[in-house]
């Protein structure tokens, strides 16, 4: 068992009142329509910077090794040499946590080289891969492997990758592997594992979408589509793409306006619910042309965009919709919520992505509900009141929460003297369907058993418990974990599933009949959390394999 994780208390007067003014502020929700905030740790000892749920309800979260050193000790007195580190050569410190969500409690990691703006998912049988980073991280990748007992932790693999991956982006495919998009410099993609030569693959797409002194082109938004290839938006576009035989299939139209909403004007984007085979796309906020350069070389911070643009990517003559926001928001997160609708948060009003550059913190979550008409999907949440702006997260937890964290727009861990703090404290949102008003209808799953593994293309029950009344259809969802960093969830994916009945069983005991995905291109295989839905009041997640 690794021992106590150490954490140093910041003493500064000015970070203490910093701290108490947040607090306080976070018993006094803002004006909005729904939902909840409360502090969970105030610190956890790094600033999140990338984050993954793991089927033990464990989340990993890391940020960067050469910040110098982190609030966490690591165990047993391990330090580590850090010859890249211009702040400290011997680092004591850790840059990697495993937060337990049940116990609410953080165990400190120990990565060996350099994870900043990495990209990651986890595989089938549930270990998170972790891809590329920084200076001696850039071609390195991760594993971790999920455990109980609190004594696993990373192991690296040298070399792992065939170039240097920084700001990329991954996802899992059908059969297994991840491949990896791009990255600063890189227009290429690759897989893990290596499996077929050559190991690396040309990709001009990524090269005809870099803006000359901004790039606008990285983390890009890759969704796997149900013909097994893949739809890749960056800057303003995209294509779909047959990655197996490294052809454009089809190329998309740009969205309207033409603005970027890639890294560094950073928008989000999020793959909508599946159901009856419809992929539609959404892609949300961003910052306008030139708002890098503006930002950085004069200071000036433009107002971001208050636009979503939408498309069915499977259409004969796909087009994009644009729709109004409630608020300008550049660095937001997109979460899917188990009833369906999109959670946006985290992140400014005005400036870009990248140190110092961001203001305006929007301190309003915003929920987007994709089955009502244009103009009134839109739904203002209540505020928190700590700024997640650059470098900050958004994971959904198997109870239905919103795990927050993260934001530190700063070269190293910086508390004082400067606009947005480093921020090490871990929040959750609790969205309005887990207010006490609606115990009576919020679903209890008690079969199948959790970590049960189902098949594609078969019939699937689940059995639930509900105080109060079951309102046919039942819906049932499913969702991939997603790997979330610098405004991109990757590998977040919803299913609605078919619906074949539900009934009644017994006193305030159901059973809803479903069928699982059909094949591995709708359903990537690995661990879901898997959600019964009565009257939009989702219940808490069973993780189930799906293989």
């Amino acid at each position: 068992m690794a021992a106590k994780a150490t954490i140093q208390i910041f003493t500064d007067v000015n970070h203490l009142r910093y701290l108490a003014l947040f607090f306080l502020l976070s018993c006094h929700l803002a004006s909005g329509a729904g939902g909840s905030w409360k502090l969970l740790l105030s610190n956890v000892g790094i600033s999140a910077m990338h984050s993954q749920l793991l089927h033990n309800d464990r989340v990993i979260m890391y940020d960067r090794t050469n910040f110098g050193p982190s609030n966490i000790s690591l165990p047993n007195g391990a330090c580590r040499n850090s010859p890249n580190d211009i702040v400290s050569k011997t680092d004591c410190t850790a840059h990697s946590v495993e937060y337990d969500v049940a116990l609410n409690s953080i165990r400190p990691l120990t990565v060996q080289s350099n994870t900043w703006c990495s990209s990651g998912g986890v595989t089938p049988d549930g270990t998170l891969l972790q891809t590329g980073g920084d200076r001696d991280g850039e071609r390195k990748t991760r594993l971790f492997a999920p455990c109980d007992d609190g004594s696993c932790d990373w192991t690296e693999i040298d070399k792992g990758l065939n170039a240097r991956r920084w700001y990329a982006s991954n996802h899992v495919l059908p059969d297994g592997r991840q491949i990896i998009v791009g990255g600063q410099g890189q227009f290429n993609f690759e897989f893990f594992p290596k499996t077929n030569a050559p190991n690396l693959y040309s990709l001009p797409f990524l090269s005809q979408t870099n803006d000359r002194g901004e790039e606008n082109n990285l983390y890009p938004y890759v969704f796997l589509n149900t013909d097994g290839n893949l739809f890749i938006f960056a800057n303003n576009r995209a294509i779909l793409l047959n990655y197996a035989t490294n052809t454009v299939v089809k190329t998309y139209p740009e969205i309207p306006e033409g603005d970027p909403r890639s890294y560094p004007s950073t928008g989000s984007a999020v793959l909508l619910p599946i159901k009856n085979l419809v992929l539609e796309v959404l892609v949300c906020g961003g910052a306008p042309k030139g708002s890098y350069n503006l930002s950085f070389r004069k200071k000036t911070f433009v107002k971001a965009l208050d636009t979503c643009a939408r498309i069915n990517i499977n259409d004969a003559n796909p087009q994009w919709l644009v729709e109004k926001m409630p608020r300008a928001r550049v660095m937001g997160d997109m979460t899917l919520l188990p009833d369906g609708h999109v959670l946006l948060i985290n992140g400014g009003s005005s400036g870009t992505a990248a140190w110092e550059l961001g203001r305006e913190p929007a301190f309003n979550p915003d929920l987007y509900h994709p089955d009502k008409p244009v103009g009134s999907r839109f739904e203002v949440q209540n505020a928190n009141a700590i700024p997640r702006m650059y470098h900050s997260i958004a994971t959904l937890l198997r109870d239905g929460r919103v795990l927050v964290g993260g934001s530190n727009p700063h070269a190293f861990y910086n508390f004082t003297g400067v606009l947005f703090p480093t921020e090490l404290s871990l929040e959750a949102f609790s969205p309005s369907y887990l207010e006490s008003q609606y115990s009576s209808l919020r679903p209890r799953i008690i079969d199948p058993m959790p970590q049960t593994t189902i098949n594609y293309s078969r019939i699937l029950r689940l059995r639930f418990t509900v105080s109060g009344r079951v309102k046919s259809p039942v819906k049932v969802t499913m969702v991939y974990p997603s790997f979330t960093t610098h405004s991109f969830s990757m590998n977040q994916r919803l299913l609605v599933l078919d619906h074949v009945f539900s009934f009644r069983r017994g006193f305030r005991t159901y059973e809803v009949i479903v069928r699982t995905p059909s094949s591995a291109e709708l359903a990537p295989p690995g661990y879901y959390m898997v959600f019964v839905v009565n009257q939009d009041i989702p219940s808490e997640g069973v993780w189930l394999r799906l293989q």
